[in-house]
């Protein structure tokens, strides 16, 4: 059946068959994250984020710590992606920079997943296995910069981005774009080869 499992009758619910349900709690469930905290979800918010019934999170999810780290890791793995993505076609200083810039200087269209970043760290500092996530996070995105700038500038400059990112977030006039641009450049450091 479709759209029932089972039939409807007397002291029977009808369950409606969504194989995307659980899906779509993790993806409420980083909602509620960004507007609301990791310190302020609740199973109540995200279920009704994701228009199903609370024991339909709480079914999928045994405890708010699972559905925080599932959520966390979905959307890691996403940005990781999306990282990676940004660099595919880089072939030169020049271009390399551009993105970075553009990474930092995103606005609205990169706030959510700024803001879901920063509430993974904060959450990190008190639960190992999001730190973990972080950590492995972390060496995915240098590696990636690693192919540009080699392993040690890459540290440095993914630290730079964090927090460029975080005042961008914060600031209530943006950034001069050439200002980012300097930073990034000096990051970078001198043309090699």
């Amino acid at each position: 059946m479709n759209e029932v499992d089972l039939p409807a009758g007397e002291g029977r619910r009808i369950r409606r068959h969504d194989p995307e349900r659980r899906t779509r709690i993790l993806d409420a469930a980083l909602d509620v994250l960004v507007t609301d905290g990791a310190a302020n979800m609740t199973h109540r918010k995200v279920a009704a984020r994701a228009d199903v019934p609370l024991g339909s999170v709480t079914y999928h999810f045994s405890s708010l710590a699972e559905l925080q780290t599932q959520a966390f890791a979905r959307y890691v793995e996403q940005r990781t992606a999306e990282f990676e993505g940004l660099f595919t076609e880089v072939e030169t200083r020049e271009h390399l920079v551009k993105v970075l810039v553009d990474l930092v200087q995103g606005g609205p269209s990169r706030r959510r997943s700024a803001v879901l970043g920063f509430e993974l760290h904060l959450a990190a500092l008190r639960d190992p296995a999001l730190r973990a996530l972080t950590q492995k996070w972390t060496r995915d995105s240098r590696a990636v910069l690693a192919r540009f700038a080699g392993p040690d500038t890459a540290g440095r400059l993914d630290a730079l981005l964090e927090g460029l990112i975080m005042h961008a977030l914060l600031a209530t006039e943006p950034e001069p774009r050439a200002a980012t641009r300097a930073a990034i450049v000096q990051a970078l450091g001198p043309i090699t080869g």
